[in-house]
């Protein structure tokens, strides 16, 4: 049986990032199944060798091609005529897509366009209309985007298609293990009420900010109680300082503790065990992988009602942890992305939030994690991304085929001119 060949444009899929981590999900899900085969672009990130990768695991099932940013016009027609892909597959941001919408026209007519889409928030964003149209279907990671796309783009094919969890990495560890990690690693902390903060230290993170409002409430505690493991780059040039900012407030006692090394992610695992809730404020997030991995965990979080962070704290119905909502919404914007939402936090809001975890006995904080972990499992298992996956691209195989099979794609449309 002839294998249907994806070419995927994303983040490197074996890099770290939230997307590459989510690109591997996506190949690994597909592979699995023994009817696919790829050909990736692995992008956002420098590389020592662009020479095409291969792995162990999969052989010539995935070739992985190193290139700058996410690729070009030129690098894309010269992959397409000399592998044929079947499907092209992308994902990340539309501000880093603009290039390869502008030859949809020399790509769809040859195979259907997969765009697997995330956005932060509303108002819906009209100028993306045009990107929107140039695909021939949009997944959607959160249930904002998929009601975003809805608004913007009625006509287009789009489905809802959640991240997921690798459920055999991010569970529950027993009593015994975490005890044994924390007596040999955070000893120090054994009495401590535990909060992490895991992310990239930028702007819209909201970083400098967590570590004002922390020490705040670590004032009113007693820092010798509680501590902040930040699991970041405090140097990064898209950030604030953390270092000096912690110097400034006085919180270089243990009471805020920077974690700046990679950690694989079995160690992330432990450590979403150990802790006792994880924290997101940012103004903007288009779904949050760290505060899912912490639920998955079975700990609680705090979190921004944001984005797709709304999805995870609360079913509707039942709580995982904190949401917050904004206490305003700015619009914000630039010559890319004329508007959007900006939503910021009341800081007594985040530090009642902080009171209220702090305050609940372990036990009560045990069972609003494993209420959180039940709501992972049910919807962002990976056996369900898996399966949704397979079932979208089949379908997509079959309905639009490819090359000499191409079909429900014209690059034309007859209007009517009417003159006054």
């Amino acid at each position: 049986m002839k294998k249907t060949k994806i070419f995927v444009i994303s983040d490197h899929p074996l890099a770290p990032s939230g997307v590459g981590t989510q690109t591997k999900y996506f190949i690994d899900a597909l592979l699995e199944t023994g009817k696919y085969k790829f050909v990736c672009f692995g992008g956002a990130m420098k590389h020592e060798s662009y020479e095409p990768v291969k792995t162990e695991q999969w052989g010539d099932d995935l070739v992985i091609i190193p290139v700058d940013g996410y690729g070009s016009h030129d690098s894309v027609r010269s992959l397409i005529r000399t592998e044929n892909p079947d499907i092209l597959w992308f994902m990340t941001d539309p501000r880093f897509y603009e290039w390869l919408w502008d030859i949809e026209n020399e790509v769809r007519p040859l195979m259907p366009m997969i765009y697997y889409h995330v956005w932060d928030n509303f108002p819906a964003p009209m100028y993306n209309k045009k990107f929107y149209e140039s695909n021939d279907v949009i997944a959607c990671i959160s249930k904002l985007t998929r009601d975003v796309v809805s608004e913007v783009a009625p006509d287009v094919w789009s489905t809802y298609l959640p991240h997921a969890v690798n459920d055999k990495i991010f569970k529950k560890r027993t009593k015994k293990e975490i005890e044994g990690f924390k007596k040999e690693h955070f000893e120090h902390m054994k009495d401590k009420v535990i909060f992490f903060w895991n992310n990239r230290n930028a702007r819209r993170k909201q970083s400098g900010t967590l570590v004002y409002w922390f020490n705040e409430f670590a004032e009113q505690v007693g820092p010798e109680n509680v501590c902040l493991i930040m699991h970041t780059d405090p140097k990064d040039p898209n950030g604030q300082d953390l270092n000096v900012i912690m110097q400034s407030v006085g919180a270089t006692d243990g009471r805020i503790m920077i974690s700046p090394n990679k950690v694989p992610s079995e160690g992330l695992a432990t450590i979403y065990n150990m802790v006792d809730c994880t924290i997101n404020i940012s103004d903007a997030e288009g779904f949050g992988l760290a505060t899912l991995e912490s639920l998955a965990c079975g700990t609680p979080i705090i979190v921004n009602m944001t984005g797709g962070l709304q999805e995870q704290v609360t079913d509707g119905e039942e709580w995982f942890g904190v949401g917050l909502e904004p206490a305003s919404k700015s619009i914000i914007g630039s010559q890319q992305v004329p508007y959007i939402f900006e939503d910021r936090l009341n800081k007594e809001d985040f530090i009642a939030a902080l009171h209220k975890i702090y305050n609940m006995s372990p036990e009560e904080r045990e069972g609003l994690g494993e209420k959180g972990r039940q709501h992972v499992l049910k919807n962002y298992n990976f056996e369900n991304f898996k399966k949704q996956w397979n079932d979208l691209i089949e379908e997509v195989v079959e309905k639009c085929g490819s090359w000499e099979e191409r079909k429900g794609y014209k690059a034309w449309d007859i209007k009517e001119v009417v003159s006054k």
